[in-house]
């Protein structure tokens, strides 16, 4: 059976410095691109508009997610509350957006969900939008761990992420799963908190690679390893999905696993807007879909039906 490779960390005594790193990397923060400098008190918040202390909105055994999270027994799910990109379209925006969200967790408290997702059967910790947690994350994995946790953990994130930090996930992450959200930095800058996105997505996107490569899989069909990467179809081909299908083909590796959705709709900020108010067509999802298989994609992970 597969082992988590932050148990190996632990032993070493290497996971309580890893805590200690990302904690002072917490204050003041800079643990994204962002590097806002911000001590995340009431009075001085960064980005993502978050405290230090972790807020979370919900924890369950999640069945929406990709087939090799899901297996038969969900994917143990945890939202946090705040984002540092701060989309106009989120559909989770009073979630991501909204400053007093959510309910603040102890460290303990943290491990403490992490342990009963564990004895519910999930088949992985998914931390959805853990960036700018990592510190509390971490000290709560560390106390999960000495008391028994042993599940694979999922970074979900949405992309914009510190080399810094990543650097110090190695062996603490096993599944990393970043969306791919706008290739052309100056298109990206419209619609996110972020006028680098594409450059410095692209950055992180090598550093999970190089640190776990492609998504592996028990023979059951569960993933225990790798990278999963997700991208939203956008109208009028706004996302850049060609770009990004040739990029992941050519600097990562065909075999890749590409999620490429189809579900964006307008919400929000994005209500009414000229290019992005709209659904993307049949034809669009279609001609994207193509796009990445003309790429060099040998469709791991796409869409089967539109």
């Amino acid at each position: 059976m597969y082992s988590p490779s932050y148990l190996e960390l632990y032993e070493s005594g290497q996971l309580e410095d890893r805590v200690d790193q990302l904690t002072e990397i917490s204050q003041p923060c800079r643990q994204c691109p962002h590097l806002c400098n911000v001590e995340r008190t009431p009075g001085s918040l960064g980005v993502c508009k978050s405290p230090r202390e972790p807020r979370v909105s919900s924890a369950f055994a999640h069945f929406g997610e990709e087939a090799p999270l899901v297996g038969r027994m969900g994917s143990g799910t945890i939202f946090f509350c705040g984002c540092n990109l701060r989309c106009i379209f989120c559909q989770n925006w009073e979630i991501s957006h909204g400053p007093d969200h959510g309910e603040v967790l102890s460290a303990e408290e943290l491990a403490s969900l992490m342990l009963n997702l564990q004895r519910h059967g999930c088949h992985n910790i998914n931390l959805v939008t853990p960036t700018h947690y990592m510190h509390a994350i971490a000290a709560a994995l560390l106390i999960a761990v000495e008391k028994g946790l042993s599940l694979p953990i999922v970074y979900n994130c949405g992309g914009y992420e510190s080399l810094e930090v990543l650097a110090l996930l190695e062996g603490v992450v096993d599944i990393y799963m970043p969306d791919t959200k706008f290739f052309d930095d100056q298109v990206g800058e419209r619609f996110l908190t972020a006028k680098d996105y594409g450059t410095r997505a692209r950055e992180a996107l090598r550093a999970m690679h190089a640190q776990v490569g492609e998504l592996k899989t028990t023979p059951d069909g569960i993933a225990y390893r790798g990278l999963l990467i997700r991208h939203l179809v956008m109208p009028g081909s706004l996302a850049g999905t060609g770009k990004w299908a040739r990029w992941i083909a050519r600097e990562l590796s065909p075999d890749s696993y590409v999620n490429i959705m189809g579900q964006y709709r307008p919400a929000y900020h994005a209500v009414g807007d000229p290019q992005i108010g709209r659904r993307p067509g049949h034809k669009e999802l279609l001609d994207a879909r193509e796009e990445a298989l003309a790429a060099g994609l040998s469709g791991r992970g796409f869409i089967k039906e539109i």
